[in-house]
């Protein structure tokens, strides 16, 4: 799980307005952040099942949101992989 200060500090960098906590970029990055952890995690624990398909969900939802962020700004999206160095 993502700490209260992990959290604001994605919120903080992501965000659009001083309000703005759900817009697609801050999820796509907090996803982002609870994969890469939880991938840590799948390294030691190979055998963890419940979370490596929880991991998997995780997942499906980025990739969601990042096809959502595609489609109605192409800009914005080339700009999020660049900052998360999500794809090649």
């Amino acid at each position: 799980m993502l700490s209260q200060e992990q959290t604001q500090e994605i919120i903080q960098k992501f965000q659009k307005t001083p309000e703005d906590t759900g817009s697609t970029e801050v999820q796509i990055t907090m996803l982002t952040q609870r994969i890469r952890e939880l991938t840590e995690h799948m390294k030691v624990h190979k055998h963890d099942f419940h979370s490596n398909r929880g991991l998997m969900k995780l997942v499906g939802r980025r990739k969601r949101l990042m096809r959502y962020l595609e489609r109605e700004n192409v800009n914005q999206y080339r700009e999020l992989i660049k900052a998360l160095g999500i794809r090649g």
